[in-house]
């Protein structure tokens, strides 16, 4: 085995030996390289007792290079591939993920936010390129059919557009969002909790079958893995850091979506929130980020993402705007004559002159303007407002 094969091998059981993340292991890699990485802790040479414990518990059930052997026989066996950072498809914004700090860390899964050692892919797109231009879409699995109607549309909306849409495969948002990049015939990658050959959960099969047809399906777990609950918030740092930005669509009051969305903006990365019915309580989640979290962007479509994780500007969405009417290109005099015409009847320019504030002169230039505009009419009483089938000012809203 040459050592490329090696370093390969000794990745898969360090991800083996311990769960993707673990910052103690990521430290030692970066140092001493993979091989001598394993065989320091294979030895009990660990420098953190916690890890020492983790990786004596495993070893108990089975060797760690015999278990990397299999599972890169079984990933060969699906038709899957290993992809680390000596691989030119390694996505490199993953990287930052070294650089991620949670605030609160009274928990394990919001210490251990390391670089992934290896990626299982299985789809034909390289990693890097499909992770190059991303956004993540992510939300509540008990989604409603607004939320849903939003993530289809941002799906496919991201997709039309040349840009890989990520998320984690759930039920709901997730899978509405892959569902709006399939159906606009474009990229979409699928972020795993578990082993790319036992996609979870298992009623999104065919939806899985897809991705893999015409996107990626990427893990951190060797084939075979269960669907653990830990790992779906330790997988989320990747959905996270890959990508440019995380769009929030539902979520709970307590949702794995908007601990993706602080993970993205403690890596430096854009988190974006789409607002919700207030009587919704899949959108309490989201609001709350809103409120409490000030880099997070409130957008309500495809324009506003692009804005946020676009190149600056060239991706501006547009402004919102009402109709344009006819007298929205008026000038202040002549928009004041428009305001001083009566909605039934006529007047005379002085009366009109009067109303509008200005002098006769300056009320008669306007009058003809609107004249020619067809906002008004000359009789032989005064001026009026023209009749009903032409075009109109705001006078005939009063």
């Amino acid at each position: 085995m040459n050592a490329d094969e090696q370093s390969r091998l000794a990745r898969v059981a360090l991800t083996w030996l311990a769960e993707p993340g673990t910052r103690v292991v990521h430290a030692l890699v970066q140092r001493l390289g993979p091989v001598a990485t394993l065989d320091l802790l294979l030895d009990g040479g660990s420098p953190d007792r916690r890890l020492a414990s983790a990786v004596t518990a495993r070893m108990s059930t089975g060797d760690a290079r015999a278990a990397a052997d299999e599972a890169l026989a079984r990933a060969d066996r699906l038709g899957a591939r290993l992809v680390t950072p000596d691989d030119d498809e390694w996505p490199a914004r993953v990287a930052d993920l070294d650089t991620l700090r949670l605030p609160d860390l009274t928990r394990r899964v919001d210490a251990e936010t390391a670089p992934p050692l290896c990626f299982w892919v299985r789809g034909a797109w390289p990693l890097g390129e499909a992770m190059e231009r991303s956004v993540a879409v992510v939300g509540a699995r008990a989604a409603t059919a607004y939320g849903q109607h939003v993530a289809t549309d941002l799906g496919y909306g991201l997709a039309e557009r040349d840009w890989t849409v990520v998320s984690g495969g759930a039920f709901g948002i997730d899978a509405a969002a892959h569902r709006g990049a399939l159906n606009a015939e474009g990229r979409t990658v699928a972020v795993l909790a578990c082993g790319v050959d036992r996609p979870y959960p298992m009623g999104n099969t065919a939806l899985f079958d897809r991705i893999a047809d015409t996107g990626l399906l990427v893990s951190e777990w060797p084939p075979g893995a269960e669907p653990l609950r830990p790992r779906f918030l330790i997988r989320n740092r990747v959905i996270a850091g890959g990508t440019l930005g995380t769009v929030v669509v539902e979520a709970s009051a307590r949702s794995g979506a908007t601990q993706t969305a602080r993970r993205a903006i403690y890596t430096g990365r854009v988190a974006m929130v789409v607002p919700g019915p207030v009587t919704s309580a899949m959108s309490v989640g989201a609001h709350e980020l809103l409120r409490e979290t000030e880099k997070a962007r409130l957008v309500t479509g495809v324009a506003h993402v692009l804005e946020e994780v676009g190149r600056i500007g060239a991706d501006l969405a547009p402004l919102s705007r009402g109709p344009q009417r006819p007298a929205d290109d008026l000038d202040d005099d002549a928009r004041s004559v428009l305001e001083a015409l009566p909605r039934r009847g006529a007047r005379g320019v002085d009366t009109l002159a009067a109303r509008a504030g200005l002098d006769v002169r300056t009320a008669l230039r306007k009058l003809s303007l609107l004249e020619e505009l067809s906002m008004v009419v000359r009789r032989d009483d005064g001026y009026a407002l023209a009749p009903a089938d032409k075009p109109k000012g705001p006078a005939d809203s009063r």
